[in-house]
C-alpha cells in the first residue's frame, strides 16, 4: 500500500491558500516519462507534490480543480525578448511606460510565457517591476533584464527605429568599465552586446571591445550574451569567453571548431531564435498566421491590417532572411546532436514579432529544424532556467514556483499542440 502524502496547516499566521490540480497527464519538464492521472499540490504559490494522484490525500480546505484528460507543462521561458517600446508597429522609447511594459507582460503570459529575459533596451522601471515581482507572487510574466546592452560608436542597431541612444555606445575600455559598472550596481540578469554590421551597411563593435565587455562583466559575476549573424563572430566571442550565442549562426554552417570551443568554454546556443529570421522577410507575402484565431486572440488589430494590407513596407521584406532562416535550422539541429547546451528564445517585442504567438510558432520552427517535441519542450523549460540560475523555475517539481499552462491536446505528439492553451498558472495565481 502507497503511503499518502499529507499536508499540514500552516501553525500560525494567515491561512495558506492551497490548490490541488487533478486527474492529468504531467509532463514536468525535467525530461522523465510523462505521467498520467497526476496531481499538483501547490501551497502560496510553490509545489508541494507533483506526481501520481494516488500520492496525495488532498488537504482539508484546499480548492481542488478537476483536469481530466488535459496536460499540464511548465510554462515557457523566453531567454531573448524585448518589452515595453513598441505601441503597434512604432518602436520609440517614449513608449516605454508602466502601463505598455505591464501590457507586453501580459500578452507573454496569456500565451504561456512565464518568463521572459528583457535583452538590451529596458530603462530603469524595469528594475521597480523585477523588484515588485520577486519579492511577491507575480500575475504576469516574471522579467529578467539586461537593461541596456552594447554596441560600438554609432554601430548596429543604433540606426534602427526607435534604438538611437538605447543601448551603450562605447569607444574605449574605460567606456566598457565604467557601463558594467553601473550594470553590477543594478544586478542584471546578464549583459548583451550586439555584434553584427546588418549585411555590411552598419558598424560592428571592434573585437577588442568585446572582449573587455566580457572580461569586465566576468569579474562582476554576470554572464554576457550576445547578437551575432556571421560564424567568425561566433568563433572569435565563443573563445573570448561569451557565455551564450543569443541568436543563431546565419551566414554559414556552424563547424567542428566551433562546436568545440562552445563545448570547452560551455558556451550555450541560448536562442535560436527562428522567428525572427521568418518575421524579417515573410511580410512580403501575407502570411498564413495573420488569419490564426490563436494569433488573432492578443494581436493588435492595427499592425494586422498594416501587414495585410497587399504591397505594405513597413516591415519583414528582406528575401535574404530567407536563406538566413534555413541555415539558422540547420545550425540549430547539428548543435544540438553535437552536445552544445541550447535553451529557447525568440526575439519577440520588436514591430511585427509579436510576443506569446511567436513563441509557440519558435517552436514549430524548431520541429522542422529536426527537434523532438521532448528536446523543444525542455529547452523552453528546464535548459533556459538552468542557463538564467533560475533554481525555481523550469520544472514541476516540489518546491519551485507553480508556473504552468494547461493544455487540451499533448504536445509531445505534435508540438503544435501547446496552442491547445485552456488556462496559465504563475506562482500559483491563475490568470484570467
Amino acid at each position: 500500500m502507497k503511503r499518502l502524502f499529507c499536508l499540514t496547516l500552516l501553525a500560525a499566521g494567515a491561512p495558506a491558500e492551497v490548490k490541488v490540480l487533478q486527474n492529468f497527464t504531467l509532463i514536468d519538464g525535467s525530461g522523465r516519462p510523462p505521467v498520467a492521472n497526476a496531481a499538483l499540490v501547490v501551497r502560496d504559490g510553490r509545489i508541494e507534490y507533483a506526481g501520481p494522484q494516488s500520492g496525495i490525500k488532498a488537504p482539508s480546505g484546499a480548492q481542488t480543480i478537476d483536469l481530466a484528460g488535459k496536460y499540464v507543462i511548465p510554462g515557457i521561458i523566453n531567454l531573448h525578448g524585448h518589452i515595453g517600446n513598441v505601441v503597434g508597429l512604432k518602436q520609440d522609447p517614449a513608449n516605454y511606460t508602466r502601463r505598455n511594459v505591464e501590457s507586453n507582460l501580459r500578452t507573454y503570459a496569456s500565451y504561456g510565457v512565464t518568463t521572459v529575459v528583457s535583452l538590451g533596451a529596458d530603462q530603469p522601471l524595469v528594475f521597480d517591476i523585477r523588484r515588485e515581482q520577486r519579492s511577491s507572487r507575480p500575475q504576469y510574466t516574471r522579467v529578467f533584464t539586461a537593461y541596456r546592452g552594447f554596441t560600438g560608436k554609432a554601430g548596429y542597431p543604433t540606426s534602427a527605429p526607435g534604438m538611437k541612444g538605447v543601448p551603450f555606445e562605447v569607444g574605449s575600455v574605460q567606456d566598457v568599465a565604467k557601463a558594467i559598472d553601473e550594470l553590477a550596481s543594478k544586478k542584471v540578469d546578464i549583459v548583451k552586446i550586439w555584434v553584427d554590421d546588418h549585411f555590411g551597411k552598419e558598424k560592428k563593435i571592434p573585437l577588442d571591445l568585446s572582449k573587455a565587455i566580457i572580461q569586465r562583466a566576468h569579474n562582476n559575476g554576470l554572464k554576457v550574451g550576445a547578437h551575432i549573424f556571421y560564424l567568425q563572430d561566433a568563433r572569435d566571442l565563443v573563445e573570448a569567453g561569451l557565455n551564450a550565442l543569443m541568436h543563431s549562426v546565419r551566414d554559414k554552417p556552424v563547424d567542428d571548431a566551433l562546436i568545440a570551443s562552445m563545448k570547452k568554454h560551455g558556451a550555450w546556443q541560448g536562442a535560436a531564435t527562428l522567428t525572427r529570421e521568418l518575421s524579417s522577410f515573410a511580410y512580403a507575402r501575407t502570411p498564413a498566421f495573420l488569419d490564426d484565431p490563436f494569433f488573432l486572440k492578443f494581436a493588435p488589430a492595427d499592425a494586422v491590417k498594416t501587414l495585410k494590407t497587399p504591397g505594405q513596407k513597413a516591415v519583414g521584406s528582406d528575401p535574404r532572411f530567407e536563406a538566413a532562416l534555413k541555415v539558422a535550422q540547420r545550425n540549430l539541429k547539428r548543435l544540438v546532436d553535437a552536445g552544445v547546451k541550447y535553451g529557447f528564445g525568440t526575439d519577440t517585442g520588436p514591430p511585427a514579432r509579436f510576443p506569446g504567438f511567436f513563441e509557440h510558432l519558435e517552436m514549430e520552427l524548431m520541429a522542422q529544424a529536426g527537434l523532438t517535441p521532448a528536446q523543444i519542450l525542455q529547452a523552453a523549460t528546464k535548459n533556459s532556467a538552468e542557463f538564467l540560475g533560475a533554481k525555481d523555475l523550469g520544472t514541476l517539481e516540489k518546491g519551485k514556483w507553480a508556473d504552468l499552462i494547461v493544455l487540451g491536446k499533448n504536445p509531445l505528439a505534435d508540438i503544435r499542440n501547446t496552442r491547445s492553451l485552456e488556462w496559465v498558472m504563475i506562482a500559483g495565481n491563475r490568470l484570467k
